[in-house]
């Protein structure tokens, strides 16, 4: 395993750590059959569709 050869300032560690705040929040869209918040892309979790056609059980 590769060893540093200098100790990382604390501004240096503390900088890179702080971009993680930036990140943007993950998008949000409605399913089409439902309304309910979904991510793009994937099986609504509330009634079991993707792309107008179910999918999965709907969750209780």
């Amino acid at each position: 395993m590769a060893v540093p050869k200098r100790k990382l300032s604390r501004s240096r560690t503390r900088h890179r750590k702080a971009q993680w705040l930036k990140t943007a929040a993950p998008t949000v869209t409605t399913c089409a059959r439902c309304k309910a918040p979904t991510r793009p892309h994937t099986v609504c979790g509330t009634c079991g569709t993707y792309g107008g056609r179910v999918v999965t059980e709907p969750s209780a």
